[in-house]
């Protein structure tokens, strides 16, 4: 008997295991005829898109051939399909890689690639680059139209359905690493069904009588665990295309919601309306403002809470890898600046120095998670997944400090990361392209703060001799081969770049040139 093996034997009889799908079909019981997601004019019930989950579990087995261990990719925008897709394939044994629709036709390949899919679900936005690309393993490509919705209705109840576990692959969102390429996050069922629980308990907005509007991309992390937290306990969510900010504010203020999820450089273009506008929509009947994927300025904290009123907005820290980390909770906004809060339910953090050992009050360390909301590993990638696990305990590389009330503050990354409007950026993917630009001769990239977007990617450049470069040539250079949101703004051309002993370009100093 395997290790495996003897782990099952060994459960108690009452164990059932925890799985995205079983989560939904239990909440139908409650009531079925409910509406449960809306998008544009289209609406499921409970019953219908549970139904039309199970058909596609069904039809992943018999019709698309995937087997327990296989992987699928979906490229597209927000949409009802979307959420059936990552609730039906994992329950046929398929984690779902949740592929950026904004990246160009080589990015979405060597994802797709990488993460050894066999099937790829795409909409009319993505069909141009996935359908131009070269994959190894790919064997069907469904569109999110006619053709997706013919694999429902003609599914077939397989013989066999595959024994799913609450530690199986869930999803595989997608995030560059270090090394400049990007890396599958294995998020397993258990650990996002037990965050909507966290979510549920300290949001406030999460009850079987709440609506929930999604703004956000569903390919994040957090843009699917948000909406899809309020239809597994039993609520409604909305989803918009995208966001816009005075449609934004006449959803909240018409449409009864209890809670919404943003992001900083929403708030930006919000309070950016004119005042006639603002007014309009102020006193929308809300219990949570949600902020996550990047730092929420202090001085915009001083809007938002006027504006959508007192005991509303919560910051939340948290990363793909770790889940939700910690949140500063409605009273503490405007009394701790820079703050992340406090660790969520059930999570413990500790932040430790290069030793391992926990630091005192007012001291930086490298923060490290420990919840069962955390991630598997990183996918294929054994050596960078043993450097972000040490003890159970989860690192992202971030350094933070503890005050003597034991609130968490982000100070700084060991990694290079750049968050800008929200989305994760490694500079080394980009640095790695400019090299190959003919007038470029060695190049650094860094993120400067930016009030509106938190980061903005500046590229210091060190030109071949004789040869100019501007930040429009960079941003011709750099066009289809990255997504727009990779490509510098800024440009500073200078003579040289600081590096050490071993030939290691000093960012440190680059910032302060920044």
């Amino acid at each position: 008997m395997g290790v495996l093996d003897t782990k099952l034997a060994a459960m108690p009889h009452s164990y059932e295991s925890m799985t995205v799908a079983k989560g939904l079909r239990a909440t139908t019981q409650r009531n079925p005829n409910k509406v449960a997601i809306t998008h544009g004019d289209k609406s499921r019930t409970y019953r219908e898109l549970s139904g039309r989950t199970d058909k596609l579990t069904a039809a992943a087995i018999s019709k698309l051939k995937l087997n327990k261990g296989d992987n699928v990719a979906i490229v597209a925008k927000n949409s009802i399909e979307y959420v059936e897709v990552v609730c039906g394939l994992p329950d046929a044994g398929a984690a779902v890689a949740t592929v950026n629709p904004r990246l160009t036709g080589s990015e979405v390949e060597a994802i797709c690639n990488d993460a050894q899919a066999r099937v790829v679900f795409y909409d009319d936005a993505s069909a141009e680059s996935v359908t131009s690309a070269s994959f190894d393993t790919v064997e069907h490509m469904v569109h999110l139209g006619e053709e997706y919705e013919a694999l429902i209705e003609r599914a077939i109840v397989p013989d066999a359905y595959p024994e799913i576990n609450e530690w199986d692959p869930w999803t595989i969102p997608y995030t560059s690493g270090t090394t400049g390429k990007p890396k599958g996050v294995v998020l397993p069922q258990r650990s996002r069904l037990l965050a909507f629980y966290q979510m549920a308990q300290e949001f406030g907005c999460y009850g079987p009588e709440d609506r929930f509007l999604g703004t956000t991309p569903m390919n994040h992390g957090a843009g699917i665990a948000f909406p899809l937290a309020a239809i597994m306990s039993g609520g409604f969510t909305e989803i918009l295309d995208r966001f816009d900010p005075e449609l934004l504010l006449k959803k909240l203020k018409e449409g009864n919601f209890a809670g919404v999820f943003t992001v900083p450089t929403q708030h930006h273009a919000i309070f950016e309306l004119e005042q006639a506008v603002l007014d309009k929509y102020r006193g929308a009947p809300l219990k949570a403002v949600i902020s996550n994927a990047s730092a929420l300025p202090q001085h915009l904290k001083h809007k938002i809470v006027p504006y959508f009123g007192e005991g509303m907005l919560h910051e939340t820290y948290g990363s793909t890898e770790a889940g939700f980390v910690t949140n500063l909770r409605p009273p503490f906004q405007l009394e701790k600046e820079g703050c992340v809060g406090t660790p969520f339910p059930h999570t413990f953090v500790k932040l430790a120095d290069d030793d391992f050992n926990e630091v005192g009050p007012e001291e930086p360390g490298e923060l490290w998670v420990k919840s069962p909301s955390g991630f598997s590993g990183y996918w294929n990638r054994p050596e960078e997944t043993a450097t972000a696990f040490r003890d159970g305990w989860i690192t992202v590389g971030d350094v933070a400090k503890r005050d003597e009330d034991g609130f968490i503050y982000i100070v700084d990354r060991k990694k290079d990361m750049v968050i800008t409007g929200g989305v994760n950026v490694y500079p080394r993917e980009i640095e790695e392209l400019l090299f190959g630009h003919p007038a470029v001769s060695d190049v650094a990239v860094i993120g400067v703060p930016d009030e509106k977007w938190g980061e903005r990617l500046r590229a210091f450049i060190v030109p071949n001799d004789g040869q100019t470069i501007d930040a429009d040539s960079i941003a011709s250079f750099c066009d289809g081969k990255l997504a727009s949101y990779k490509v510098p703004k800024d440009v500073a051309v200078i003579d040289a770049l600081p590096r050490n002993a071993n030939g290691k370009v000093l960012k440190t100093e680059l910032r302060k040139v920044g």
